[in-house]
């Protein structure tokens, strides 16, 4: 089977995978040279009485609840269509943040409808590919030929609206998904046609092996690297030096612009304040920041080795010179026991706070084998043996997960108890949503248009109807 792109884009009811639901999917699949195959998708996912969705992102898509309602597949609908019609074998799933966002939604909506989290990005050929960080590297170090924008502020921006404008691309209704999916395409195709060596490049660094290969702790040597976390006033790009392995299958790195001796001589207690400052603290006018980061090998990740600043004045476009580098990786190599600091840290950094909610479980451990087959055994059911239907699972999610699961797709194989403990559970979900809700929906009011206020009536009549009655 012939390799694939498949482009996708998410609207969402919200910011946070582990909450929030994703209302509207969009996808178009292409061969290897950014051509069409079939007809694009374009769907919505129905809403669940147990969500109250965010007011400004509603503002910024203009989907409405009952509009999911009304069009939308169920989600074990929409779950077992990705893994069976779109993230096929030898699919290269791209998006443009969507290893930081999207693939986030698509990881959590598998995991609370019973199908495996991981396998649609990685088994069978699968891989992922985020064009955003592609976007970053290509304007910090190969920009001809692309018109590269400015925000309102005159600050270089990389937002997928402005550069489609700044390149005479069509791209109407921006927040739409399959809008933003044909743009990004387009988009894909300009950088392949200016920059076709630097997409290839980049291309094979969806590879976690490729990537090790370059950021290697037992072979140290400085590389390219283009992130969110480095300064705009650089091109989001800098010339970093890994330093040690991190707890989550990565490396940490170190940020060579800057010259480590402030750093190297701080104590473990010292070097982690400064990492886990909260934001409050990092305005400080004293704060001095610590310039390392975590690299994910499997995050598809933009680097490349440093001839690529040889090249086309490199070194001038991200403001850093040889002998800087040099000079700074020579104090990070004359100081071990700085690296071995950041090593401890790392392994020990608070994890994601565990939340009750099983739905929001996902990453507080991996399934064995026995459950993985009574959870292929869920997935298959249908309602009436749902019913009856009671594994013995071993992973203490599993038990409080299937009853929401059935609660959500299946209700009428719900006993009177579990139809209770659904309703006690919602009723609970709903009104810790419900403050920041309203407190949204009366700061916009004011200065909504009138497209708007109908978007806030509906959110309003929304939470009047999956409300318990008298909690509004």
């Amino acid at each position: 089977m012939a390799e694939t792109f498949f482009f996708y884009d998410l609207e969402t009811s919200g910011l946070n995978p582990r909450q929030d639901r994703i209302m509207q999917f969009a996808g178009q699949r292409t061969d290897m040279s950014l051509e069409p195959i079939g007809e694009p998708y374009n769907l919505l996912v129905t809403l669940n009485d147990d969500t109250l969705p965010s007011p400004d992102a509603l503002m910024v898509t203009g989907i409405t609840p009952q509009k999911t309602v009304e069009e939308g597949y169920t989600e074990v609908q929409f779950a077992r269509m990705l893994c069976e019609e779109i993230f096929t074998p030898e699919t290269i799933a791209v998006g443009f943040n969507n290893i930081r966002f999207d693939d986030e939604f698509i990881r959590h909506l598998l995991w609370r409808n019973f199908h495996d989290p991981y396998e649609w990005s990685w088994k069978d050929g699968r891989s992922r590919w985020d064009l955003l960080d592609v976007v970053r590297l290509t304007r910090a170090l190969r920009p001809e030929g692309i018109n590269w924008p400015l925000d309102d502020k005159g600050e270089p921006s990389n937002r997928l609206e402005l550069i489609t404008s700044a390149n005479g691309i069509a791209h109407e209704n921006a927040h739409d998904a399959l809008a933003d999916v044909t743009a990004l395409i387009a988009v894909t195709k300009l950088i392949k046609q200016k920059q076709p060596q630097l997409y290839d490049y980049l291309l094979k660094m969806r590879d976690k092996k490729v990537v090790q290969r370059l950021v290697n702790v037992d072979d140290k040597k400085p590389f390219v690297y283009a992130s969110g976390r480095y300064d705009k006033e650089f091109a989001k790009t800098t010339v970093a030096f890994p330093l040690t392995t991190s707890r989550n299958g990565g490396v940490v790195v170190y940020d060579l612009r800057y010259d480590p001796t402030p750093f190297v001589g701080l104590s473990a207690e010292e070097l982690s304040a400064k990492l886990f400052a909260s934001w409050e603290e990092r305005q400080a006018k004293d704060f001095v920041k610590l310039p390392v980061k975590e690299l994910q090998y499997n995050r598809c990740p933009a680097v490349a080795p440093l001839g690529v600043l040889e090249q086309g004045d490199g070194w001038r476009k991200i403001s850093l010179d040889l002998e800087t580098v040099q000079k700074h990786q020579n104090i990070l190599l004359d100081n071990p026991d700085f690296a071995e600091k950041l090593r401890t840290i790392f392994e020990n950094k608070p994890a994601f706070k565990k939340l009750p909610d099983p739905e929001a479980q996902l990453y507080d451990g991996f399934l064995n084998d026995r459950d993985r087959l009574r959870v292929e055994a869920v997935r298959n059911a249908d309602e009436r043996e749902l019913a009856d239907f009671h594994p013995e699972f071993q992973d203490e999610r599993l038990t409080p997960l299937l009853l929401h699961y059935k609660a959500r797709n299946f209700p009428r194989s719900l006993s009177e108890d579990d139809l209770a403990q659904w309703e006690i559970w919602r009723a609970q979900h709903l009104q810790a949503q419900l403050p920041g809700f309203m407190a949204s929906l009366q700061r916009l009011a004011p200065a909504a248009t009138d497209e708007q206020q109908f978007i806030l009536q509906e959110l309003q009549l929304w939470a009047e109807a999956v409300l318990p009655a008298g909690d509004l």
